[in-house]
Parts: structure tokens; sequence; C-alpha cells
């Protein structure tokens, strides 16, 4: 276990040279109390985020050094503050912290020490805070590497939601690593997901794809029907011939059964040309028919006969032929509903039914979200040579969206937000325009200043009051067109920058300027 020295009451001076950097201050990380508050209880998701992360704070203001130790600790982070920039460069030597929150006006050099520490733990998140803001200080920042800003005096709310960004980030990166190891074994064919449901889906089709018999596979619009068929063949012992695919839903009863059963040239009925069904093709490839529910009942008819019989007679034809493939079906319906109804046959769904596969829909299985996302961008990637990557924000949008539209959706939106990206690194503003509004959040109504004059005690949650007027309600859009138009000002015009500052992507920012009715 690395050493550490600390002190609670101990000042810079009074701090004794060491070649291990001293400490001023740990702060453990807390556990909530058993009963707590609304407030605590609304702050463990945070605890949970930050849970194991390390966390560095440098500044020299003794009180606030101790304020933003005490809430991080309550967090889950594990933190260590530091007084002063040469301790925190000895300190970055022999540690690796995860988060770095640092005062940028420190009498050694804050922007020297975020450099060093860009250059040193490249992967650190770090969030600056200063008493003297300025949009150059804060693009000279952004431009060395920190990745959030923070300007005093400021409130808890506003620490802790910028700290719970940084643990995000942190893990964010770590997961997507790990993501990354995963999808680095993941075969074409393959189930995608670490969820219970798809490990257990992944048995299920291990077992089923030695076997002959038919398949149904069950579930919503967009889980991925298509891809459980293709797991189901790519594990078979036929995985080298040829997967069919017929979605009955897309084709008139004419072409449909054209298409799976085929026909012969006949002189009798002028049918001049031939066509070999998909039950016929490529002995021992695999037929998938999407959409079951949408075959007539003539149809369901022939099918079941050339399952039964595994034989199937082309139109036209003088002689059955053998059927040559092993058929899996899918349907987003209830079958059984459908049958109760009169609407397919309950034969052909027994028939169907020897074993049933039921994928559950992504807001079921969102520890799969994550995994998904990283396996479209890494498409993505590949297909633009860009190296695309999820902000904390845009990721965590996407893990508490519904996805109606399941798998399928989640692609699409990857797809869209790649290609209306200004740059590769996606936030929140890149996304689609019915995700982003999921961002907005309540702010909490208590607002407590961190800084030396006012400050709540983790303990006693005692505040002082700073006694401030009355703020006046502004509407949340014309506090959006006041910012943007503030930074593009102080920026002198720099849309790019100003869009980075924001947090929100380049073609967001020109479409809220032509809403603004500003084409300039």
């Amino acid at each position: 276990m690395t050493e550490r020295f600390f002190s609670h009451s101990a000042s810079p001076s009074s701090i004794r040279p060491s070649r291990k950097p001293e400490v001023t201050s740990t702060f453990p990380p807390k556990t909530p109390r058993a009963g707590a508050g609304p407030q605590l209880q609304a702050r463990d998701h945070e605890a949970t985020v930050a849970a194991g992360l390390n966390l560095l704070i440098v500044d020299a203001d003794q009180p606030v050094l101790k304020a933003c130790g005490e809430i991080a600790a309550g967090m889950g982070f594990e933190v260590a503050a530091l007084d002063s920039t040469v301790r925190a460069r000895d300190y970055i030597e022999s540690h690796s912290p995860d988060v770095v929150l640092m005062d940028l006006k420190m009498s050694s050099g804050g922007l020297s020490l975020l450099e060093d520490i860009r250059k040193r733990r490249p992967r650190c998140s770090v969030v600056i805070m200063t008493a003297f803001a300025t949009v150059t200080s804060a693009v000279e920042a952004i431009r060395l590497g920190a990745a959030d800003y923070l300007t005093k005096p400021f409130a808890m709310d506003e620490l802790t939601s910028v700290l719970e960004r940084a643990a995000q980030r942190r893990s964010l990166e770590v997961e997507t690593k790990r993501i990354q190891e995963h999808l680095q074994t993941h075969r074409e064919g393959t189930l995608i997901g670490i969820s219970p449901e798809v490990q257990k889906l992944h048995r299920i089709v291990q077992k089923v794809a030695t076997a002959s018999h038919p398949v149904l596979i069950l579930g919503e619009s967009g889980t991925g029907k298509e891809a459980i068929a293709r797991a189901i063949h790519a594990a078979g012992p036929h995985s080298s011939k040829r997967f069919h695919t017929v979605d009955c839903t897309q084709l008139s009863p004419a072409m449909l059964e054209s298409e799976v059963f085929g026909y012969v040239r006949n002189p009798l009925t002028g049918e001049s040309r031939e066509k070999a069904g998909a039950l016929t093709q490529d002995e021992g490839g695999t037929l998938f028919l999407g959409g079951i529910r949408g075959m007539s009942l003539e149809l369901q008819s022939k099918l079941l006969r050339a399952l039964q019989d595994r034989k199937v007679q082309p139109a036209g034809a003088a002689l059955a032929l053998p059927v040559t493939v092993r058929v899996l079906a899918g349907s987003d319906g209830d079958l059984s509903a459908l049958v109760d109804q009169g609407q397919f046959r309950k034969d052909l769904f027994y028939r169907l039914n020897v074993v049933s596969l039921r994928i559950p829909p992504l807001r079921e299985r969102k520890q799969d979200i994550s995994l998904l996302a990283e396996y479209f961008l890494e498409r993505m990637r590949r297909e633009g040579a860009v190296d695309y990557r999820l902000s904390a924000d845009a990721m965590q949008v996407l893990m508490n969206h519904a996805w109606p539209g399941n798998v399928s959706e989640l692609e699409i939106c990857i797809e869209n937000t790649c290609t209306n990206a200004s740059g590769p690194y996606l936030h929140v503003g890149d996304l689609p325009v019915e995700l982003q509004g999921a961002k907005l959040q309540t702010a909490n109504p208590a607002t407590v200043r961190v800084d030396a004059r006012t400050y709540q005690d983790p303990a006693s949650g005692q505040v002082q009051d700073d006694r401030r007027a009355p703020v006046p309600i502004v509407s949340i859009a014309d506090l959006e067109r006041d910012a943007i138009l503030h930074t593009i000002r102080q920026l002198k015009g720099d849309k790019l920058m100003a869009a980075k500052l924001l947090g929100i992507g380049k073609t967001t920012l020109y479409r809220k300027l032509k809403e603004y009715g500003i084409s300039d």
C-alpha cells in the first residue's frame, strides 16, 4: 500500500520536506449512512460512478482544498489533496490518478502543471478551477488537454456534476478498452453482449446449432432475429454453406412462393424460365424465413408439407425435389395469438416451434448498449478511417434511452451521429435530436457555494447564508441563446472553438444559429 502523510490542520509552511510527495490531506471514501436523507440518496449514482477512482486535488486555498476533498470523498473517490504544484509533480511521478481537480492560477504555474500531467498521465481526466476565468485561459486549458472547467466560487452541485462527468469519462475509457479487447475475439456470426440474457441465448444457440430441426426465433422488431439465425448457422457443422434470408412480409404471395419453392419451365403454362427455390438450394445451407406471420395460409400449408416430407414440388414440376436446407423462422408478433385467431396454422406453429428462442428488447439488457455502440463505432472507424469516440455524456444518453427500435435503432443512431459529427469526438449535440432532449435535467434547487466563505458541512448539513439577491426566471431557450452568442463573440467568431467549449457539435451550433436568424 502506498504510504501517505496527512494532517487536516497543516499549513503549507508546516509540512516537512519528504522524498515522497507529502499529502496535505487525504479523505477516505464515505459510505452512505443508513436512512440517509434525499440529498444523500441523490448522490448514490455519483458514488457508484466514482467508487474506486483516485482523485488528486491541487489548490493553495486550504478551505477550498478541504471542502472539495470532503465532497469528493462523499462521492466515493479516493482523495489526495496537495497545496502546491511542486508536490503535485512529485505525486504524479509515482501515482496514476484517474482524475485531477486543480486550480489554474497556482503561484508556480497551473498551466505548466496541466501540461506536465497530460504528458506523464495522458489518460488522466483533468478539471480546471479558477477565480480568474477568461475565455482565453479556458481556450488555453482545453488546448492543453483539460476536460472541464469550473469558475470560483462554484456551487456544490456544480462541483459534483463536473467530478461525476470526469469519473464517467475515465470509467468510459476503461470500459471502452475492455470492450475493444472483447470485440477482438468476436467472430462474424457470434452474439454481441455480456448481459445474462445474451449469455443464456448464446448457450442455447450452441446447443441447437448442431441439430437439423427448425427453430422459431421471437422478438420485437429490431432485436436481431436474423443475427441469432446467423449465429446458429455459424456455430453449426455447415457454416461454410450459404445462409439465405427471405422476408415474408416484404413479398407478395406469388413472389414469396417463387422465392421459397421455385418454379420450372413448363410449355403448358407458358413459363419459359426456371428458378430454384430457397428450400432446394445449397445442400447443407440455412434458410431464415423472417416475418413468418406474413405468409399466407395457402403457402403455410405448402411449407408444412415440405417440412414434414422433406420434399417440395416447385410450380410446374412433375416431380418433387428434396429439401436441402435447414429452416429457421422469425416473428415479431405473438404467433400463438394468431393461431387462436385462425390467421396462422396450428400444425405449422408446432412444427416450427420445436425449439423457440426469445430475444429480449434492448431496454431489458442495458448492459449490452455500450458493447453494441462500440461495435457499430468500430465499423464506422473502418469505413471512414476516422477514430470516432463517444463522450461520457453521450454514452450516458444512449444508456438512458428506451430504444423502442432496439438494436437496429442503435445502429442507425451511431451511423447518423458519425456522419453528422464535426470531428472524431462525439458529444451529446452530435446525437439525433430526439435523443438530445434526454440530456435536460432539473437543476438542484439547493445551491451551496464552495469557497472560503460558504460551505456545507457533510456531517451536520449546516450552510451559511450568502444573502444573494433573487435571480429572475429565464427560459432555457434564452439561456442557451445567450450562452452561444456570448461565447462566439468572446472568441471573435471562431465557431469551431465555440462548439468545443459549449460541448456541442458543429452541426448543432450552425442549426441553432440558423434558428436565431444568424447566417454568418
